[in-house]
């Protein structure tokens, strides 16, 4: 097949919910050959925060020398970006090749993978194919049976925080939701807590003593600020001075710090990773769509906040960044989010909102959404289009001379930077 027959097939096998567990991917990968089991692996869950840090690791360990690998989900502007070798995506037919491999499998079984599972099993090929020396391999949901679960002892687990989100998939409290996310711990293998949440903490540290894994923990209180504008922040981070972040927001520097304590961990355990190939690689880094600049004039920025966390982080950086001026908003969420809480939240630092539909099934309707800014006594107005949205706030914005921060769904991403750039 071709690539474009390739995605076709990706994105036509089972999207809808199965049963929770390991059996479907196990008996792909095993179908395969297992190629998991050859790799070496770094495993990162976590509410937030998940992307940054596979980003930063993935950059620290590529000055390093090592050739790595790297998973993560959702795409922003191309699929091929979800599997990745040295920040370069799968080329498109080695996807096809690859799809080619696995599709005799897929229409035979009797519990058919999901498309989640299929994408997880062609990235394991595709970095075994091409021996990467590790993987750092990011969680689709949760932790316990999430398809990357299926690794068996990965070199470091790492769970970058929790708070609540896919309850309906996790649990509805923060126990249930991080006892998911624990279940990556592995026997014997280092495991480290980058969150702040004391009840998150206690139940990650019982599965750790359980299952006889050491728990390392990234204190954040270590960092101290020398200068953050929208050029970027420049941190200290214990014995660390004059760290260079260019990912912009408050959050960036925590996910830094993450990417150092991680990389100290693998150190001690046969990795060898000079200080200077852990400042480069976060000098480096690159990672859109969290609180990314798109344009100077006006200032756009895009942060793919989708959940109540990581809207309220988005907000903290508004308010660094832009002290006491208020700025318009472009928003989109699902339905399935706590969309009541997000407003109220963007309605601290809003001027005017633009409320847009994402292209999802699960998207909240625009006239919604704007209703509950309204009844905030903030200006809402809702657009069908989200061309349409785009081009109402930028004029707003150009006109008042104010900022634009577009906050939503990583699925809005590729409409909007695509919208953006035309109209520059």
């Amino acid at each position: 097949m071709n690539y474009n027959e390739a995605l076709t097939f990706i994105h036509s096998v089972n999207n809808y919910f199965c049963k929770p567990g390991l059996d479907r991917i196990k008996a792909l990968c095993e179908f395969l050959g297992n190629p998991q089991d050859e790799l070496k692996f770094i495993h990162v869950a976590g509410t937030n925060g998940k992307g940054s840090f596979c980003s930063m690791l993935t950059s620290i360990l590529k000055s390093a020398g090592y050739k790595v690998g790297t998973y993560t989900s959702p795409y922003i502007l191309n699929f091929n970006e979800r599997i990745a070798i040295n920040g370069e995506p799968i080329p498109d037919d080695e996807l096809a090749s690859l799809c080619d491999k696995i599709k005799p499998f897929c229409d035979s079984a009797a519990d058919k993978p999901t498309e989640f599972e299929v994408i997880t099993a062609i990235g394991f090929e595709y970095f075994k194919r091409q021996n990467c020396d590790v993987v750092v391999l990011e969680c689709g949901l949760g932790g316990r049976f999430d398809a990357t679960n299926i690794i068996k002892t990965p070199v470091l687990s790492v769970i970058t925080g929790v708070d609540f989100d896919h309850q309906n998939f996790l649990g509805n409290t923060i126990e249930e939701i991080a006892n998911e996310k624990a279940g990556i711990i592995k026997k014997g293998v280092p495991c480290l807590w980058c969150g702040d949440n004391a009840v998150a903490y206690k139940t990650i540290s019982k599965t750790a003593k359980e299952v006889g894994a050491p728990l390392f923990v990234c204190n954040h209180h270590d960092i101290t600020f020398n200068n953050m504008d929208l050029d970027g922040t420049d941190f200290n981070f214990g014995n660390y001075k004059n760290v260079l972040c260019p990912l912009l927001s408050t959050y960036q520097p925590l996910n830094a710090a993450n990417a150092i304590r991680a990389s100290e961990i693998l150190n001690d355990n046969g990795f060898k990773i000079q200080k200077p190939c852990i400042y480069d690689g976060i000098k480096n880094a690159r990672w859109p769509a969290r609180f990314e600049i798109l344009s100077h004039s006006p200032t756009v920025i895009f942060d793919g906040a989708h959940n109540p966390q990581g809207v309220t982080a988005a907000v903290e950086s508004i308010k660094t960044y832009f002290k006491d001026t208020q700025v318009n908003i472009l928003t989109g969420v699902m339905s399935d989010k706590d969309y009541n809480y997000i407003a109220s939240e963007i309605g601290s630092v809003a001027k005017k909102v633009f409320c847009v539909k994402p292209d999802n099934p699960r998207a909240l309707a625009a006239e919604k959404y704007a209703d509950i800014f309204s009844d905030m006594g903030i200006t809402a107005l809702p657009f069908e289009q989200i061309n349409d949205g785009i081009d109402a706030a930028l004029k707003d914005s150009k006109e008042n001379n104010l900022p634009l921060i577009i906050l939503g769904s990583l699925y809005m991403y590729g409409d909007v930077y695509k919208r953006i750039k035309e109209k520059q």
